[in-house]
């Protein structure tokens, strides 16, 4: 078996069912109570679903949760899909009754992206092509695995 294939296994649905297994037993025997909020419990668990999307989709994750010490802000997801790479922020939501998902990365939020990624590009390969993408992760308590969509090329534009 190719080191490709064996990757892609790994990104696949028992890499997944090993982390929600860690993640359970965390908390049914963590000591103490879960401290964060429950949308950012939500939060996390849909940039794990997002994370683990682009991995069947062929995209080779480099940082998760990167921040500079230079700005404000992170970028939730930085990975190469072929020769190029993409800048991701993953919004995740339980429903589609109020602003969808990729709607709600406003002009701020696209601000400190673009702040964070030129302190990435900083240490990138010169010249190479970057984009930035959203992904959508929609949790709606009907199905168990929830809805994600790529909305690749997205505009940092404000």
């Amino acid at each position: 078996m190719g080191a490709v294939t064996c990757g892609h296994m790994f990104a696949g649905r028992g890499a997944q069912a090993v982390v929600r297994l860690l993640d359970f037993l965390a908390g049914r025997f963590s000591a103490r109570k879960p401290s964060s909020p429950e949308h950012l419990r939500i939060g996390v668990r849909g940039e794990d679903e997002a994370y683990f999307q682009l991995r069947r989709k062929g995209y080779v994750i480099v940082a998760r949760n990167f921040r500079s010490p230079r700005c404000h802000g992170e970028i939730d997801l930085i990975g190469w899909e072929g020769d190029i790479l993409c800048f991701i922020e993953v919004k995740t939501r339980t429903s589609h009754q109020v602003k969808t998902a990729e709607a709600a990365v406003d002009r701020h939020k696209r601000r400190e992206v673009a702040e964070v990624a030129r302190e990435y590009l900083k240490r990138a390969p010169l010249r190479c092509q970057w984009r930035f993408d959203i992904v959508s992760v929609y949790y709606d308590g009907r199905s168990s695995r929830p809805q994600v969509e790529i909305f690749r090329n997205a505009s940092l534009a404000a």
